[in-house]
């Protein structure tokens, strides 16, 4: 795939760049595998300072910032301008914690002195997708910088801008420029990349095949990674429910990025005396919202990041209704090979069909009609993916018990499924593995390392 910025509103080409060699590829890791001694051993408060200052600088550029995505896939200037500042507040969160974070852990063993230190690996390379072309970066980088590491960043190659973006500002907020780079390659380097012993560990979020491709090769190294991949949320919405708050989050849920979003609400399960009402509402709620040029500030979704991507989804939702789906609500593609998306919605979702067994990566809502509770957990946790889930009902004690049995890494109950600092962030199942986020994120990187002192030595007395 040509490494360009493409305008998915208009349909033009914006920026070519040329690829790196892998001689080019190679200086650039030579470098951050030098600079990685130097930074590991600065202080928590100098890293500190410098993530800091990046947090201010995406906030003096959060405008343009929001105008590069808008560009580059297609996101509304006033959902970028949100995953800026989300960004901020994730550099702000590392630097204030990560001193805690990782600091010695006391454990009482048979020595004198006993902990666990966390000490960094040095290169992480990052693989990153485009649909959150900021944060998925951030949320990568804010930790493994501020836990002493240094990143490469492989970037989507439909989002070259934002990349040199989000260097920039680090370079600007005083990082020493090896300690970030983006690495303008394609999918062709990065096996020679995580072969290379300079490289410790790696981070993707992608596609399932991608992940298992990453996780195959690092493996064969005994390297680490982690791994963010597909999701295929469910939306649980019981008979108790506040409908019409649920429907109308659920609009919101499913239309997070124009729906594309691993954690957007993607499989609809409701309790059956509520269902056709639940689809109805659904229904209002998605016709309301107003497509458009993603630089006008009124436009609520844009269109999808390629128009590849929509052909692909246009694909699974004929095929899904040729094996029995039924739609409720027509949108989709106004012809092949455009990218805009109008939100659609399949019911009568079956197994065997392609909507219930892939993930369908845009705004499309798939309704399952669930006979109970119990039933309703049946078909959350019907499904190779568990990255996110919500519940919706209005006992709370039963909402907790039932989200302990859904087959996720996170259960909101009565709220929007986000990623947000505070708490860990991943999956389980084909969703990948390890975290991102919160303490947990910052340990994935580190040497988790035992260090056991034992009593002072006995040295006997010098004979004359």
């Amino acid at each position: 795939m040509p490494i360009e910025s493409y305008n998915p509103h208009t349909g033009r080409v914006l920026r070519r760049f040329t690829a790196f060699s892998w001689a080019k590829t190679e200086r650039v890791l030579s470098q951050a595998h030098r600079a990685a001694a130097p930074w590991a051993a600065t202080s928590f408060a100098e890293r500190a300072a410098v993530l800091r200052r990046a947090a201010a600088l995406l906030r003096e550029r959060q405008a343009d910032l929001a105008r590069l995505m808008a560009l580059e896939m297609g996101k509304p200037v006033t959902d970028g301008r949100a995953e800026v500042l989300k960004c901020a507040a994730c550099c702000e969160f590392y630097a204030e914690h990560a001193a805690g974070f990782l600091a010695d852990e006391v454990i009482q063993t048979d020595a004198r002195r006993s902990f666990i230190s966390y000490q960094p690996l040095g290169v992480v390379l990052a693989i990153m997708p485009w649909n959150f072309p900021l944060w998925q970066v951030v949320r990568f980088a804010a930790p493994a910088l501020m836990a002493g590491n240094v990143g490469l960043l492989k970037h989507a190659s439909n989002v070259p801008q934002c990349a040199l973006a989000l260097e920039k500002i680090f370079h600007d907020a005083g990082l020493p420029p090896a300690c970030f780079r983006t690495l303008l390659i394609g999918s062709d380097l990065v096996e020679r990349l995580l072969a290379d012993d300079r490289v410790r560990a790696a981070t993707l979020t992608g596609s399932e095949a991608a992940g298992a491709s990453v996780a195959a090769i690092a493996g064969a190294q005994i390297k680490k990674t982690v791994l963010e991949l597909g999701g295929s949320d469910a939306f649980v919405v019981l008979a108790d429910a506040d409908l019409e708050r649920a429907a109308k989050t659920a609009a919101q849920a499913r239309m997070i990025n124009a729906g594309q979003s691993c954690i957007a609400a993607k499989r609809f399960i409701v309790e059956k005396p509520i269902i056709r009402e639940f689809i109805r509402q659904l229904k209002n709620h998605l016709l309301a919202l107003r497509p458009g040029d993603p630089l006008d500030d009124t436009t609520q979704y844009g269109p999808l990041a390629r128009p590849d991507l929509a052909d692909e989804l246009t694909r699974q939702v004929a095929d899904s209704v040729a094996q029995g789906a039924r739609v409720e609500l027509f949108g989709g593609q106004s012809k092949p090979g455009t990218a805009l998306f109008r939100p659609m919605i399949l019911s009568n979702v079956k197994p065997g069909q392609r909507a219930y067994e892939e993930e369908l990566f845009g705004p499309v809502a798939l309704v399952l009609e669930a006979k109970d509770a119990d039933d309703a957990v049946r078909l959350a946790n019907d499904s190779r993916f568990g990255l996110g889930a919500g519940i919706w009902t209005a006992d709370l004690r039963r909402g907790e018990a039932l989200a302990r049995r859904i087959e996720s890494g996170a259960v909101f109950v009565n709220g929007l499924v986000k990623s947000m600092p505070e708490l860990p962030f991943g999956g389980i199942k084909k969703s990948g593995y390890g975290r991102e986020l919160s303490y947990l994120g910052i340990r994935e990187f580190v040497n988790q390392k035992s260090i056991w002192i034992g009593p002072e030595a006995n040295i006997p007395a010098k004979v004359e």
